[in-house]
């Protein structure tokens, strides 16, 4: 890489010193004459020169001399193009090497060509660009792929191919589609590999997926070393392999792992354009290499059908190489990316030369100061129109065997598209197709261009792939890593509602809750899962739940099992699972229901017993006081226990009253409601008691603001559940729940585990066997109505006070009942006075006159003595008293 760094005139000086002495390398032309060019500036030259640089015994070099050879001759035979002008091709073998591709590359543009196509290696290619911005000769490869040849640092390189950044974000899309999270990266270790897998890197990560691992080899590795980077590579817990190696060494690879029991069921091997390269490249692939690779998903450059791309097919057996083989190897890609580049330049040059300009050089002054040594600087010259023809090459729009060549503003080609094959037994079978323009289809990519962009993942289609193992469901893409390590779950050690969880002394340490629900998930998992529990806490107070957040996000645990709430700051940092316990948090206060009005009441009669009595005595004797009573009543009842009217007048009735007071606020150790009410709704930190238990909550509740409590909690609802049913309902929520949330088990980032667990979690919720859990570690002996509803249901109404109404109505009955009994008596006994002085002779009256007659005067009478008041009746019983007792002496001195 340090190549990839030198600024120009050094990089241009180092290469000139190695010149010296490899001057002599041979030089292929084909057509090759020399160049010669008219003085007149509106006539062609008759000839020009393009060079040729690739490694000829190679997959792609072997493909592509025979289709440089095919194009030059169809080009030179066109009298259609570049009339009167021949099209020489210098070729120079790079021979796999970097230093020879250099020096290869010199020696080419000594002939003064006015293009250079190539190389195949994108490690030569970022060297010799910069012989190309020097020289200003426009340099053409039709097989580099490394995305960063496209950077502005290579102003005269012009890809002919696809760049890897288009197949990488292909292969990303297909992790997607499978709905994988990591994938291993195994490539070799150069410009070529790095490159393409950052950029995979960077598109998986926009679909939330990401490389695990990256295994690297060196570029000649031998097969004992591959093997022992497999072998590593097999610990790991993804199954998903993406290959990215050149394709004359990339089957060692495979071949390897199967050794290693690697190409079996379960795993996934997803392989780069450099696989379909190699078996294309073979006019017959054998049996045991299809039986290696079944399974195998492999991705093509797509070249669309077409009669000249069937013409060229046709005419491949009777090309010959120069090579001593004899003959040409397979049909591959590159061989038409070869053909269609020849093709470029002759067009591009035909535009060049049809407006008017001409072909001329001139030596480069930065050369030139080295005249004194022994290098042959002469031979280097400026191709003076070099700008002017990549700019009509980059506006070049034609069609070829490659289907459409066209350069977008960042000089790649439009339109990519790749063929996604499947390999089995029958061979390579195309599965579907990838473009940029709409995805995933089963359509060819050219057919969905006059249509609008579509990438959405309802739309993607691809047909059924065989995986290794030769099934047909998607492999899971992982396993639990077989490195010895078993899982190390998180538990906090509460000190509260230990129901839920909490440490012991059993099997595994921990029990609860939550514990049996990830247990019973496990169980449905289809492979073991090794795991330990780690008790998080000092056993004092409940630990922050934030903080063992935290740890699971370092890496010091791998999961966080117990009543761990899902909230959006936590997701940010892990992956939950799905929810398997409703939460959400609710504001608890003191219950002032019909049972506590009649008990204040109660106790009124007891602490005013006496007045009560006095008062109901000393007013039975007239109705006209009662509404004096009722007033009276109220005054006691209002001064001995003003603090329950207080309440009444003051209590809270929801999350928007306790925000609007200042009033002292109790909030759970550990949770997250403290955070919630400070940073969220903006409370005071002074106002919010941190409570360590239930004994605390209750104690806090039952104190109130006013006597160092609190007024209300703020927690989440299962455990106020628990509250109010050990608290033998006396508290109950006011308003509705003001936030909705969940418990769920906290994963590490993009952990494939915390999918496998959802799935389970909802299998244990369809069967029942999550409220079985419930019931066994959550049934209350009171069950509370929680009265979650609309605050209108706790404002208070005449129906508040039945019971206080009820009291009062049997007082005032039996008053009621005395008052008249009294009433009837005395008037009675003054009838029964006044009627004692009349003659008995009334009595022979007739019965029936007589009960009409006593009977009205009776109502008379009654209603004459409820009129008159208590002094009136007692003086008038005194006057009857002293006249009876007159009368008594009277009678006893006449005798």
């Amino acid at each position: 890489m340090e190549l990839l760094v030198m600024i120009r005139a050094v990089s241009m000086g180092f290469l000139l010193l190695c010149v010296s002495g490899l001057w002599f390398l041979p030089t292929e032309g084909a057509g090759r004459e020399s160049f010669s060019r008219n003085s007149s500036s509106s006539s062609r030259p008759r000839s020009v020169n393009v060079g040729a640089l690739f490694t000829y015994d190679s997959f792609i070099g072997r493909a592509a001399k025979p289709a440089f050879m095919a194009a030059i001759d169809d080009v030179n035979a066109d009298q259609s193009i570049l009339r009167r002008t021949k099209l020489n091709i210098v070729f120079h073998d790079s021979n796999c090497s970097g230093f020879v591709g250099t020096m290869g590359a010199l020696q080419v543009m000594e002939n003064k060509v006015v293009a250079a196509i190539g190389p195949q290696s994108s490690g030569i290619g970022h060297i010799i660009s910069h012989v190309a911005n020097e020289l200003h000769v426009p340099l053409l490869s039709f097989a580099a792929t490394d995305p960063t040849l496209s950077s502005l640092q290579f102003p005269y390189f012009l890809r002919t191919t696809q760049s890897d950044y288009f197949q990488m974000n292909a292969i990303a899309d297909f992790v997607s589609y499978f709905r994988w999270r990591e994938v291993v990266a195994i490539f070799v270790d150069d410009e070529y590999g790095r490159n393409g897998i950052s950029v995979l890197g960077d598109a998986l990560a926009k679909k939330r997926a990401k490389i695990s691992f990256k295994a690297a080899f060196t570029p000649g590795a031998d097969n004992s070393s591959i093997t022992d980077l497999l072998a590593s590579v097999n610990l790991m817990e993804s199954r998903i392999f993406v290959v990215h190696v050149n394709p004359d060494s990339g089957l060692n690879i495979f071949s390897a792992a199967k050794s290693l029991g690697m190409m079996g069921s379960g795993y996934v091997w997803i392989a780069t354009d450099w696989l379909l390269t190699a078996l294309d490249s073979v006019e017959t692939v054998d049996s045991k290499t299809m039986d290696l690779l079944q399974g195998v998903v492999a991705f093509r450059h797509y070249t669309p059908e077409s009669n000249n791309k069937r013409r060229l097919k046709r005419r491949w057996k009777n090309l010959k190489s120069i090579e001593s083989s004899g003959g040409a190897d397979g049909f591959n890609s590159y061989a038409m990316y070869a053909y269609d580049t020849v093709w470029l330049v002759a067009r591009a040059l035909e535009v060049f030369f049809s407006d008017g300009n001409t072909v001329t050089f001139s030596n480069d002054p930065n050369l030139r100061k080295t005249n004194d040594s022994n290098i042959k600087l002469s031979a280097l010259n400026v191709f003076n129109e070099g700008e002017r023809l990549l700019q009509v090459i980059h506006d070049m729009n034609y069609t070829g065997l490659t289907g459409q060549i066209e350069f977008d503003s960042e000089k790649n080609r439009k339109n990519p598209a790749y063929d996604i094959l499947n390999i089995n037994s029958r061979g390579p079978q195309r599965v579907g197709y990838w473009s940029n323009h709409t995805g995933f289809s089963v359509e060819p990519p050219e057919t969905l261009y006059s249509k609008p962009p579509n990438t959405s993942a309802e739309h993607q289609r691809l047909n059924g792939i065989i995986w290794q193992g030769e099934v047909t469901k998607p492999p899971r893409g992982w396993v639990f890593p077989d490195n010895g390590e078993p899982l190390k779950i998180g538990v906090p050690d509460r000190v509260s509602y230990k129901n839920y969880v909490s440490k012991d002394n059993n099997s595994l340490g921990v029990k609860g809750y939550c514990i049996d629900i990830f247990e019973a998930a496990i169980q449905l998992l289809p492979y073991p899962v090794p795991r330990t529990y780690i008790v998080y806490g000092d056993g004092r107070r409940n630990p922050s739940y934030d903080n063992l957040i935290s740890e699971v996000a370092a890496n010091n645990f791998d999961v966080a099992v117990g009543d761990v709430t899902i909230v959006t700051n936590r997701t940010k940092f892990v992956d939950f699972t799905q929810p398997f316990m409703e939460s959400g948090l609710v504001v608890p206060s003191f219950g002032f229901s019909n049972t506590a009005l009649m008990k204040s009441f109660v106790d009124l009669l007891g602490v005013k017993s006496s007045p009560f009595s006095g008062l109901a005595a000393q007013r039975c004797s007239s109705l006209r006081v009662s509404p004096l009573f009722i007033l009276l009543s109220f005054l006691i009842f209002r001064g001995e226990h003003g603090e329950y009217a207080g309440e009444l007048t003051s209590r809270i009735e929801g999350m928007d009253s306790l925000i609007a007071s200042n009033e002292p606020i109790g909030v759970q150790d550990g949770a997250f409601a403290y955070k919630y009410l400070v940073n969220e709704l903006n409370i005071a930190p002074s106002r919010i008691i941190s409570l360590k238990d239930e004994e605390e909550y209750l104690s806090a509740l039952q104190l109130g603001p006013r006597a160092g409590g609190v007024a209300a909690i703020v927690d989440e609802l299962p455990y106020i559940k628990a509250l109010l049913s050990n608290s033998n309902c006396k508290f109950r929520t006011v308003g509705p729940e003001f936030t909705r949330t969940g418990w769920g088990f906290a994963f590490q980032r993009d952990s494939p585990l915390a999918v496998d667990m959802s799935t389970a979690i909802l299998q244990l919720s369809e069967e029942g066997k999550l409220e079985n859990i419930r019931k066994k570690w959550l049934t209350y002996s009171h069950e509370c109505s929680m009265q979650i509803a609309d605050t209108e249901n706790y404002q208070i109404s005449v129906q508040s006070f039945w019971g206080l109404f009820l009291i009062c109505g049997i007082v005032w009955f039996i008053v009621l009942t005395l008052f008249c009994w009294k009433v009837f008596w005395q008037c009675q006994w003054l009838r029964t006075e006044e009627e004692g002085d009349e003659a008995r002779a009334s009595e022979e009256a007739s019965s029936s006159s007589s009960g009409r007659s006593l009977r009205a005067a009776s109502f008379k009478d009654l209603i004459r003595v409820v009129d008159k008041r208590e002094t009136e009746i007692k003086e008038m019983l005194k006057l009857k008293s002293s006249k009876k007792l007159k009368a008594s002496q009277s009678s006893g001195e006449t005798p």
